[in-house]
C-alpha cells in the first residue's frame, strides 16, 4: 500500500469519515467490485468485516445471495487484510485457489468476517519463506447474515512469494 492508504487504514480504524474514504477509494482502485456494492464496515490491524447487501446485482435466480458474490467477497476480505499487513514491495501475493462451502440460502444483508495477526504471517509465511522459495496462505473466511445464520465457510488460498523469486517471460 501506498503512504496515503496506510494513513487512511490506520484512520480507518477508528473514524467513520476514514471508514467510508477507505471503502470510497476501494471502489475507485477496484471497479469490478463496485456493482456488488461491497463495504468494509468494520477493520482493525488484524480483523476485517465486510458487507455483502441483499440487492438484485447479488441475487441468484431465487432471489438469494448469489454464490460468486459471496464467494468475491470472500476473496476481497481476505485479500484486502493479507495486503495491508505484508509489505508489497518486498512480496508478491496471488490468489492460488478458493474453496467454499454453502450451508445456508442468503435472504438478507450477510457479513464476511475475517482476521490474521503477525504471529500466524511470522510463522507461516515470513519463517517459511526464509527457506522456500515461496509459501500458500490458507485464509477461512466466514459469512453471516443479519440474524447469525451461517452462510458460508471460504478457504482463499494465496500464494506469497519474494519479488526476488517471481520469474516473468517477458
Amino acid at each position: 500500500m501506498l503512504p496515503d492508504q496506510q494513513s487512511i487504514l490506520k484512520k480507518a480504524y477508528t473514524s467513520k469519515f476514514y471508514l467510508w474514504l477507505l471503502n470510497f477509494g476501494l471502489n475507485r482502485m477496484i471497479p469490478f467490485n463496485r456493482p456488488h456494492g461491497f463495504a468494509v464496515v468494520d477493520i482493525k490491524p488484524d480483523r476485517i468485516k465486510v458487507k455483502l447487501p441483499y440487492r438484485k446485482i447479488n441475487f441468484n435466480h431465487i432471489r438469494g445471495l448469489h454464490a460468486c458474490a459471496l464467494a468475491t467477497v470472500s476473496e476481497f476480505c481476505t485479500g484486502f487484510l493479507l495486503v495491508s499487513k505484508i509489505d508489497a514491495k518486498k512480496y508478491r501475493i496471488i490468489m492460488q485457489r478458493l474453496e467454499m462451502d454453502y450451508h445456508f440460502q442468503g435472504k438478507m444483508n450477510a457479513y464476511a468476517t475475517f482476521e490474521l495477526n503477525d504471529a500466524f504471517l511470522h510463522e507461516n509465511v515470513y519463517q517459511p519463506l526464509l527457506q522456500q522459495e515461496s509459501v500458500v496462505l490458507p485464509c477461512e473466511v466466514k459469512i453471516l447474515d443479519e440474524k447469525g445464520n451461517h452462510l458460508t465457510t471460504g478457504k482463499i488460498f494465496w500464494q506469497v512469494k519474494s519479488w526476488s523469486k517471481v520469474k516473468t517471460k517477458t
